[in-house]
């Protein structure tokens, strides 16, 4: 199968990330060296210039140590040059490991590369664009998925009909809905998970 075409250089935690998705797309893939990335000045510097020159997309592991990760690379790259991607949270190890993880989810390495090719795909050099985003902080409230009682229940229903992991804020979730779908899509979302 051709490779997707991405420009954006997308950001990993680790070189078996690289590796799995340098078999899938045509595109400069960068691994942070996992927790290693919170010591190294140079790559954090690096990874700045390139979010600023040219955004970058990020894409990390769905258990705690890729949100430390997503999260410290939120503070140090400009906000709005920066693409979240979240692979969905699906129980079990990776094969060249003996043992699953703590929190016994596949990583990046271990998605399936449809899954992968899909959660790229919009992202891809000459893909059609359509009108994603307009969901607003408002609009979870009013949904019941910001606020309120059973919001965080409710987000993780959301999430995991969407494909993201179960435990996003609030504001992660905006934020990816906003990047990957349109408000009718999430308000169709919404209706399939009956809230």
């Amino acid at each position: 199968m051709e490779k997707l075409c991405i420009s954006r250089p997308i950001i990993v935690e680790g070189k078996y990330d690289k590796i799995k998705l340098d078999s899938l797309l045509s595109a400069h893939v960068i691994p942070t060296d996992g927790f290693a990335l919170f010591k190294k000045k140079e790559k954090a510097a690096l990874l700045r210039r390139l979010a600023e020159e040219k955004g970058v997309i990020v894409l990390t592991d769905a258990d705690g140590g890729g949100k430390q990760i997503r999260a410290f690379l939120s503070e140090i790259l400009p906000k709005e040059k920066v693409i979240h991607l979240y692979i969905p949270a699906v129980a079990g190890k990776e094969k060249r490991k003996t043992q699953p993880g703590k929190a016994g989810l596949l990583g990046v390495e271990g998605i399936d590369a449809d899954t992968l090719r899909g959660i790229f795909a919009p992202f891809a050099d000459g893909a059609p664009q359509k009108a994603r985003g307009g969901i607003t902080k408002q609009d979870l409230y009013a949904d019941g998925l910001s606020g309120g009682t059973d919001a965080r229940k409710k987000r993780e229903a959301l999430s995991l009909a969407l494909g993201f992991p179960p435990d996003m804020t609030a504001n992660a979730l905006l934020d990816a809905c906003n990047l990957l779908y349109t408000k009718e899509e999430y308000r169709e979302a919404l209706r399939r998970i009956a809230l």
